[in-house]
């Protein structure tokens, strides 16, 4: 597999609150993992948050006991929540936080990947294609048939997000299960980049790019020159690459 992982503070925050984290490594009974977060909370809490997270998730994935990959990715969902919950309560700066997650592993032609929030997976095979669901406002809106698609890209409601992790005891992930074929590229990001690039324009950069680090790199600036207004978290990864 092949992996690249960057993340940028963009043009218009001062600080960096999205995290992201690759290894083509085993991590406990993953092969490898590509996690994706994006933090919030005034001052110095998103930035806490999304660090601490993840650095939860890859403590979890190395003591787990449990082998399916679906019931690992909920169990590890679920202790990095409430000790995310716990962190905020220890402490009166921590408190409000929270974060996006997006967790996957490739094991063996197999994609599985879990979503709390906005931030996004993204197939790139002969056309782009949103694997994870939003949780956001309109994105309810959109799918309880209250706005169109195109509309939910400029609404002024885009960034209320539904779920997420440190806010209530309970989180619900999605979890996913994909199938890949040869070729096919996964694409992480926060909404830094979705919403500052088009998915057609994401597909153009991917697939002209020489290889994934130029990929992240063009991606990162794409969002930029559109205006950068928030930080830009990106993963792109070969997972069936030689």
């Amino acid at each position: 597999m092949k992996i690249y992982a960057k993340t940028d503070v963009g043009r218009k925050r001062e600080m960096n609150q999205d995290y992201v984290y690759v290894t083509d490594k085993p991590v406990g009974p993953f092969p490898n993992l590509l996690v994706v977060a994006d933090g919030m909370g005034g001052h110095k809490a998103g930035d806490f948050a999304s660090k601490y997270t993840v650095k939860v998730v890859h403590e979890e994935l190395e003591k787990t006991e449990l082998d399916k990959p679906e019931e690992i990715l909920k169990s590890i969902v679920s202790v990095a929540n409430h000790k995310l919950i716990q962190a905020a309560q220890s402490d009166v700066k921590l408190e409000g936080m929270g974060t996006t997650l997006v967790i996957a592993t490739v094991i063996g032609n197999t994609l599985y990947f879990s979503n709390v929030g906005d931030s996004r997976l993204y197939l790139i095979g002969d056309k782009i294609k949103q694997l994870s669901k939003d949780h956001s406002l309109v994105e309810e809106m959109v799918r309880l048939g209250g706005i169109k698609a195109e509309e939910a890209k400029n609404h002024p409601d885009k960034n209320i997000i539904t779920r997420a992790m440190g806010v209530k005891e309970e989180v619900e992930a999605d979890i996913y299960e994909y199938r890949l074929k040869k070729g096919d590229m996964i694409l992480m990001c926060t909404d830094g980049l979705s919403n500052m690039v088009e998915d057609e324009d994401m597909f153009d950069i991917v697939k002209g790019a020489r290889d994934i680090v130029e990929a992240v790199q063009m991606l990162i600036e794409k969002a930029n020159s559109n205006g950068g207004r928030d930080n830009i978290g990106v993963i792109v990864a070969e997972p069936l690459a030689d």
